[in-house]
């Protein structure tokens, strides 16, 4: 059994096991008032500590979605609605400002993009390759790709020639990634393996452009990249309030 002596480690392990319990009881696989494994099979469908499960079921129920019953286990409650609603405001908060970040690095990395273009030299444009294909392989493995993405763009920020350009993603540190699990705007599009195929294609199509030293098509694949970045963020937002309604009418 994994063991967390640090508490910062242990919380972002708690963290994950929250969001995860969160997803099954939004998409019902925990009806109100089903009985959740025991903390014994958490810990091993997890693979974490039985103080991270408590840590885990001690957020949930503060946020009203299961109850501790002493001697009987953990339940899923019967009170959603408000839960749900709560749970949305919090992804809106997140979504705002993964919004706010896409929005900084689209006044910079469409630039950055088209000058790489210009001037990447043979060992630049190697590194952007390099990122690239990490990034495939994490993608295949099913691991996390955020630490791949994040090259990729620093290094066409690199071959830019223009340390300026690195010192802005360095400064926005793992927000300039909101889809990576660590992420503080990170949501449920982190888990989403579409969604990161999507950023792939995305990413082939502004290679391609450095690759041929087109500058215009450079900037035009990044904006397209940042925007349909964007334009995804908003749409899961959107979701997330129409479910709500929908949840809200079912419980009239």
């Amino acid at each position: 059994m994994a063991t967390e002596p640090q508490t910062a480690p242990r919380r972002k392990l708690a963290d994950r096991v929250v969001e995860a319990i969160r997803a099954d009881l939004l998409a019902g696989s925990f009806p109100p008032g089903r009985k959740l494994p025991t903390e014994m099979q958490l810990t091993v469908q997890f693979g974490v500590s039985r103080t991270v499960v408590r840590e885990a079921i001690a957020a949930l129920a503060a946020d009203g979605l299961v109850e501790s019953r002493q001697g009987a286990g953990i339940f899923a409650t019967r009170h959603l609605a408000s839960t749900f609603g709560s749970m949305a405001s919090e992804m809106g908060r997140r979504v705002s400002s993964a919004l706010n970040v896409l929005e900084v690095r689209l006044a910079i990395e469409v630039e950055s993009a088209a000058l790489a273009a210009e001037r990447r030299s043979p060992s630049q444009e190697a590194a952007i390759q390099e990122a690239f294909f990490e990034f495939e392989r994490l993608l295949r493995l099913d691991q996390p790709t955020a630490p791949a993405d994040l090259a990729f763009h620093r290094a066409i920020a690199a071959a830019t020639g223009n340390p300026s350009y690195l010192d802005v993603l360095d400064a926005l540190g793992r927000r300039a990634i909101p889809c990576d699990i660590d992420s503080p705007d990170a949501t449920e599009l982190v888990q989403d393996r579409e969604y990161q195929a999507g950023l792939q294609r995305e990413h082939l199509a502004i290679l391609n452009a450095i690759s041929a030293r087109n500058s215009d098509g450079a900037r035009h694949a990044m904006r397209a990249h940042l925007g349909n970045s964007q334009a995804r963020y908003r749409a899961r937002l959107h979701e997330r309030q129409a479910n709500y309604a929908t949840l809200m009418r079912d419980e009239d």
